[in-house]
């Protein structure tokens, strides 16, 4: 990879470890998503003069934009105990049970990838949610009985990439259904010179927005290549971070001014070049780079969407012209606007 090229004694850390030391602990530190912090601030803000639980919450989006910080942020804000876990981990019944058994009063419960929770997970979680209680068989056969176990009164906060796997009674059961979007380029710029103040790293405001702008929206990724960034300023530029030093270490790692790594340009020069700018499926485009189709359709596919070089249709993926004029590929001699048009045959 070609992130793997600047290695210094700092790039050693854990990724989860570096992020963990970047999150905000306050909403009020937490940059963009103006609305959904508004409403989050109102609900908490009620819960305490209540002095009750916070309605329970589904935060949806795509990754990296901060559903976990933010909700540590209101576990921060209610000054309550927070549990993690995540929908894969919580395979059976025992261990929900479990969990849920052991809440505080008021308490946060942090459920990562919640669109992945087994049927019979789920179905037990509903009465947790809506009456604050657990409905477990006990025994078999005609002896067999149902007993009630009573929970304290806690928050709920879920997190899913995919809301449409959410199913819609898991979903009813969260009062607060909150979205977050991409960031634009001041409120990563922001967030990269506070990681930066954090780690001790020099850098100026065009510096800082280099790394931004090639972010992708995502303050995750601005984190990373930030780190990055750092590593190579530490080692041929003194440690400080300038626009020159920025875009060479960028460009290094192969990140265009757009934030496309070498997958991103791979699969357009595919759709352009192999494929006459298409239509062609994702399975073909998979197999033509060597990589999973479900990767190319939830990591990399939605993002050239967004900056207007790919198009889905029923077909498969037709290239724009602007992607034509971006990657500097000419349009074949037939058809228009991605080639989606067949020769004449006479």
């Amino acid at each position: 990879m070609a992130s793997d090229r600047l290695v210094s004694a700092s790039s050693l850390d854990d990724d989860p470890q570096f992020e963990a030391g970047l999150r905000p602990r306050k909403l009020a530190d937490f940059t963009g998503q103006t609305r959904l912090k508004e409403n989050l601030q109102i609900a908490i803000d009620a819960a305490r003069k209540r002095g009750d639980n916070m309605d329970h919450v589904l935060l949806y989006g795509p990754p990296g934009l901060g559903k976990t910080t933010l909700a540590s942020i209101i576990a921060q804000e209610l000054e309550v105990a927070f549990q993690q876990t995540s929908g894969p981990v919580l395979q059976k019944k025992l261990d929900l049970s479990g969990i849920l058994s052991n809440l505080q009063y008021r308490q946060v419960f942090f459920i990562d990838e919640i669109h992945r929770l087994t049927p019979d997970v789920e179905e037990m979680l509903y009465s947790a949610l809506e009456d604050f209680h657990l409905d477990i068989l006990i025994g078999a056969g005609p002896g067999a009985r149902t007993h009630s176990i009573p929970l304290q009164r806690f928050t709920a906060i879920g997190a899913t990439t995919r809301q449409g796997l959410v199913s819609a009674p898991m979903r009813g059961r969260f009062g607060l259904v909150l979205r977050l979007n991409h960031y634009d380029v001041p409120e990563l710029q922001k967030i990269v010179e506070r990681s930066a103040s954090l780690l001790d790293t020099p850098i100026d405001a065009e510096g800082a927005a280099e790394v931004a702008r090639r972010a992708r929206g995502t303050p995750r990724i601005a984190n990373r290549l930030l780190r990055r960034v750092r590593d190579y300023a530490q080692v041929r530029a003194n440690g400080h971070i300038d626009l020159g030093v920025a875009q060479t270490a960028l460009n290094l790692l192969e990140v265009d001014q757009h934030g496309l790594d070498e997958i991103d340009q791979k699969i357009m020069h595919t759709v352009l070049e192999k494929f006459g700018g298409g239509p062609v499926g994702i399975g073909t485009i998979a197999a033509s780079i060597g990589e999973e189709a479900e990767t190319i359709e939830e990591v990399y596919e939605p993002y050239l969407i967004q900056l207007g070089f790919l198009h889905r249709s029923p077909r498969g993926r037709i290239a724009t012209e602007g992607a034509y004029s971006y990657f500097k590929v000419a349009p074949r001699k037939f058809g228009q606007g991605g080639g989606n048009a067949q020769p004449e045959l006479f």
